[in-house]
């Protein structure tokens, strides 16, 4: 009984999230009857095509809509009721000239999205981007750089999450100070065993029982926190959404981290045969060192090929899901009874996505912290003496 009661909490939340996204999806098909999307009143979702009888007219614009999803933003969308638009305004923090400006996003919500000399780019290739104001969409313009330091909705969810992770494992960590030889029980029943698998599974297997447990919490760290932020960004509602994980920058840091680890930690008989590859005709080392080199290039694509693995696997199944969405309103757009059909389709396509992307939120997990491991295996292997 002991053991079938430890996957309890996982079933649960596998309910609670199936649950949660056919409520989401479902009022997602409902929204057709009025074509109103949950952005911002600042956004262009809606293409303004003329003015009739009726009012105006809009023509649904799919792409900005996914784009305004996935990419960042200065400000969290939380809801809308009727015509007002419910959404937290983010601290901006700009640099310029020697001088510190910090004031809430919420102040370019005017006419020229200008506040203290500064304008929040709407359009143009600087779309987003905070710039000196006259410069005209260019951000290279002349004078001073502005200096971003802003939190932003990606930003802001990173600290969010760290900060729910380091409540998670302090109160862990409590419950088996408490509880000392007694079996675990509630969250501890539920991160106990992801502990486990990344140790026997991923670090001991791939780095070795010797030198494994320094590589621990790194691997920990990373595995929990791209987990974490996978299964959020898969959450229609405030704090989730935020599309962490599929941010180029977020990746890189990580990938950087583990190629800054790997070099540190890189013995002297992995360099040796990086320079001298073993088992390699002496033709393709000298005099030209084309294996050298090869090698050295394969340590810089290692962390890149992380890098895109998880950024694209995570951001493709966002936009695949709000493509779904998008073919209600522009099937919507053509007659109601259309939209109100294919939102059948839509809707089935969208649970069987979101619940594939829950899946991947585990897998992607998984191939990080396994090729970061992988990687520190290889740079610290010892040779073998017969």
């Amino acid at each position: 009984m002991t053991a079938n009661r430890s996957y309890l909490p996982v079933i649960r939340f596998a309910a609670l999230s199936l649950l949660i996204w056919v409520l989401f999806t479902a009022r997602m098909a409902a929204s057709v009857q009025d074509h109103t999307m949950l952005v911002p009143a600042s956004d262009t979702i809606f293409e303004q095509k003329g003015e009739s009888e009726h009012g105006a007219e809009g023509k649904f614009n799919a792409g900005e809509m996914i784009m305004e999803h996935v990419l960042d933003n200065h400000e969290w969308h939380v809801a809308e009721i009727g015509n007002v638009h419910l959404t937290i305004p983010l601290p901006v923090i700009l640099l310029y000239d020697g001088k510190l400006y910090a004031f809430l996003s919420s102040r370019f919500h005017n006419e020229t999205h200008s506040y203290k000399g500064f304008t929040l780019e709407p359009e143009g290739p600087h779309k987003g981007k905070i710039v000196r104001e006259g410069a005209g969409g260019n951000a290279a313009a002349e004078g001073p750089a502005v200096y971003d330091f802003s939190i932003t909705k990606i930003a802001f969810a990173i600290l969010l999450n760290s900060f729910l992770l380091a409540v998670i494992f302090i109160s862990v960590a409590g419950a088996y100070t408490r509880n000392k030889g007694k079996a675990p029980s509630g969250l501890q029943s539920l991160v106990e065993p992801l502990i486990v698998f990344v140790r026997d599974d991923i670090a001991k297997s791939s780095i070795g029982e010797k030198k494994y447990e320094k590589f621990m919490p790194f691997l920990l760290t990373l595995f929990f926190f791209i987990i974490l932020n996978n299964l959020l960004g898969l959450v229609p509602f405030f704090p989730g959404g935020a599309n962490v994980t599929g941010n180029i920058a977020v990746t890189l840091v990580m990938a950087v981290f583990t190629f800054i680890i790997t070099t540190v930690n890189g013995n002297k008989h992995y360099w040796v045969d990086i320079i001298n590859t073993p088992g390699v005709p002496w033709w393709l080392k000298f005099p030209v060192p084309l294996m050298p080199i090869v090698e050295i290039i394969g340590i810089i694509t290692k962390p890149f090929v992380l890098m895109i693995r998880l950024f694209a696997n995570i951001t493709a199944g966002h936009i695949i899901v709000l493509g779904f969405v998008s073919l209600i309103f522009i099937f919507g757009a053509i007659s109601a009874a259309l939209g109100l059909g294919v939102s059948v389709v839509s809707v089935a396509f969208m649970i069987f996505m979101n619940l594939l992307e829950l899946l991947v939120a585990f897998i992607q997990a998984y191939v990080f912290t396994l090729l970061s491991a992988l990687y520190f295996g290889l740079a610290t292997i010892e040779p073998e003496h017969h």
